[in-house]
């Protein structure tokens, strides 16, 4: 891919803004946080399983899982200090286990730091981000407890994010499709969030599994009028692959209605993979119930003003992930003098360019 000027100068000074949950950002936090841009990225906190399950039982805390991995992938304190974050002690029957058996080693460190600062987890979170010399700031979208529910098209509701995440490794059988997810009660916004979202220049939403790590943040009261409200361009990453139990049989334009649903306006511009993945590897998700998100570019360009198709997977890998550098290259490309997007349609974004 040839280029008038680095890809990542475009973004010098500018204040990025993402928002997700789970391992998602990781691809587009951890090439971002090369570039000489204000990073924020908000997570979402509606985890409810493994170490955030057992914290939140056992001393009242807000999950931190989703929070420890955005500040591994904004970390630039070396290795070492990652691996330190992402170690999980083990344990041979985790539900069983007493102690730190089970507990991810990030979680218990953000834990102390924040019985340090006096229950304080913005204070907690910031020496976090100095302990690992982030590139950018983490934000919680809420300090509220709250509970991600979702009704289904047969009328039953499963409570708990977890719950809903793991259904379709859980049952067997065709499952319900999911007909709406919702928080157990209003839940409220963390104000240096809605700040954040106010002053952006871009804000990137995704990637990340839909009905739990996406639009839990939308659900937040405020967010998703503090998005579309703000002046900053607003870029969808559309998922690689359907999730069993999610998103079963979706294409990429029903992951973006989803997205404009929740949101209540549409995004500028939507980011999608070529469709184009090793057979071999597709073998092993089709054995999980897991297929690539069809392009269907015609569909997702009556959507939104701007979609670029790009080939986005790591390569040579055993799995499918999006690869940091080619994501954040695809996400520039309209500002691009030259660039190997295969495919860009629609007007110009009204967002201010950057």
């Amino acid at each position: 891919m040839a280029f008038s000027r680095a890809p990542r100068e475009l973004l010098a000074d500018k204040r990025v803004v993402t928002i997700g949950g789970g391992t998602g950002p990781f691809a587009v936090l951890s090439s971002l946080k090369q570039a000489h841009c204000d990073i924020t990225a908000i997570v979402s906190m509606a985890d409810s399983g493994g170490s955030s399950r057992r914290l939140m039982d056992e001393f009242g805390q807000l999950p931190f899982g989703d929070l420890r991995q955005a500040l591994v992938a904004l970390s630039r304190n070396g290795v070492l200090w990652r691996d330190v974050f992402n170690f999980r002690f083990p344990a041979k029957q985790e539900k069983e286990a007493l102690g730190v058996g089970g507990h991810s080693l990030g979680n218990l460190i953000i834990s102390a730091l924040q019985d340090i600062n006096g229950g304080d987890l913005l204070a907690a979170i910031q020496d976090a981000q100095e302990l690992l010399e982030t590139a950018g700031n983490v934000l919680p979208v809420t300090l509220d407890h709250t509970m991600l529910c979702a009704e289904l098209d047969d009328g039953s509701v499963i409570q708990g994010e977890t719950n809903i995440d793991l259904r379709g490794e859980q049952e067997t059988g065709t499952l319900a499709p999911v007909r709406r997810v919702y928080l157990d009660h209003p839940t409220l916004p963390c104000h240096q969030a809605l700040r954040a979202i106010r002053r952006a220049d871009v804000i990137i939403i995704g990637p990340g599994d839909l009905y739990t790590s996406i639009i839990p943040n939308l659900l937040v009261e405020g967010m998703a009028r503090a998005i579309r409200e703000s002046e900053a361009e607003k870029v969808y990453v559309c998922n690689l692959m359907t999730k069993r139990g999610e998103t079963d049989g979706f294409a990429a334009s029903d992951f973006v209605a989803v997205i404009h649903h929740y949101l209540g306006g549409r995004v500028d511009r939507v980011i999608l993979h070529d469709g184009t993945f090793p057979d071999a590897l597709l073998e092993n998700y089709a054995a999980q119930e897991q297929h690539p998100v069809q392009p269907n570019v015609e569909s997702v360009q009556a959507l939104v003003p701007e979609v670029v198709v790009e080939r986005l997977t790591a390569p040579n890998v055993d799995y499918v992930r999006h690869d940091p550098e080619r994501l954040v290259r695809a996400v520039l490309a309209p500002y691009l003098v030259s660039s190997s997007v295969t495919a860009r349609f629609g007007a110009s974004s009204p967002g201010a360019p950057f």
